[in-house]
């Protein structure tokens, strides 16, 4: 499946599970959503059917694996490929300790020729295109000559595609929050590695708070897109102007609360073939309606009321609500 990596959503443990990943493509048609990472082991010893779930609605959206056996992830990307995602991503970047006690995530850009082994063996086992997420480097590396000895060895085998994280990863006494904040971006260090490399696509994360921040990036570092985190969960309706503003489609955006309409209609089938609490789903969306009125009652009446409903009327209630108010506002202001 081709499509225009420009912008994605990045991957977020606990986060961007498959109703987030709806509820994101709701607002974007075409912005390119990824999976929690999930380990090989996981998938080959795990409840694989549940955790390669996802609707076929989200595309394009890619699978990120974690591990450091080129035979278990190639059979893990395997299933991926199988189950219909687009793309295999390989994290060569979470921090976590208890990554890190796996041998994977961010100290495997110590062995770039083992990651290179994993990139190798997996496309000789699947057709779909394999990518890698890291930082622009770990601990005492070097910023320059480690990135770049990384990235050469990695791409001999045919990756071509490389998100990289602004900030160096530091392993040894920092959380995975504290290593999103702490490190110091480098974003020219992104735009001198394209500039060495332009036969490679290069993608850059880290810290980038809006659409037009991340456009403003990749223009004048010469990239080939953005990648959001952590803003576009917190204020995912940033995602309604991508389409237009970042892939140049003539859509019409879906309004907050037709969103949020087909969210509820999403709840009451899902809650039919799951059974799970309407709240795994409406958690995703609490910032749906952020700077708005009403908002925090919004976020009061969705993280309260639904822990033990059975269907998507509680959102329902909550959006007329919240329309309401905002209707009411508009018309004294006017």
């Amino acid at each position: 499946m081709l499509f225009d990596n420009k912008f994605s959503v990045a991957p977020m443990m606990d986060w961007t599970d498959q109703h987030c990943r709806y509820f994101h493509r709701l607002i974007s048609s075409h912005a390119v959503l990824y999976t929690e990472m999930i380990s090989a082991d996981a998938l080959l010893f795990g409840p694989r059917e549940k955790l390669l779930s996802f609707n076929k609605e989200e595309l394009p959206c890619v699978l990120q694996l974690g591990g450091n056996n080129p035979d278990k992830l190639s059979k893990a990307a395997k299933y991926g490929q199988d189950n219909g995602y687009s793309e295999i991503n390989l994290n060569i970047g979470c921090p976590s300790n208890r990554v890190q006690n796996g041998s994977f995530g961010a100290c495997l850009m110590e062995t770039p020729k083992l990651v290179a082994e994993c990139v190798k063996v997996i496309q000789e086992n699947c057709q779909i295109p394999v990518s890698i997420k890291c930082r622009i480097g770990i601990d005492d590396m070097d910023e320059i000559k480690g990135l770049d000895d990384f990235v050469d060895e990695v791409s001999l085998l045919g990756t071509k595609l490389f998100i990289i994280h602004a900030r160096k990863a530091l392993l040894n006494g920092l959380s995975p929050k504290q290593n999103r904040e702490i490190p110091p971006l480098n974003y020219p260090r992104v735009g001198s590695l394209k500039k060495r490399r332009p036969d490679l696509k290069i993608i850059i994360n880290g810290g980038i708070q809006s659409i037009e921040d991340g456009k403003k990036l990749i223009v004048k570092h010469n990239l080939d897109g953005f990648m959001i985190g952590r803003e576009a969960y917190k204020n995912p309706y940033i995602l309604s102007t991508v389409d237009t503003d970042v892939f140049g489609k003539d859509v019409k955006q879906r309004t907050r609360y037709e969103i949020a309409m087909k969210m509820a209609d999403y709840i009451d089938n899902y809650m039919k073939k799951d059974g799970s609490q309407v709240h795994a789903v409406t958690r995703h969306m609490l910032g749906l309606y952020n700077s708005l009125p009403g908002a925090k009652e919004w976020r009061r009446v969705l993280s309260e009321n639904t822990k033990f409903s059975k269907n998507g009327d509680v959102l329902r209630l909550a959006t007329d609500n919240i329309e309401d108010v905002i209707h009411t506002k508009n018309l004294k202001l006017a």
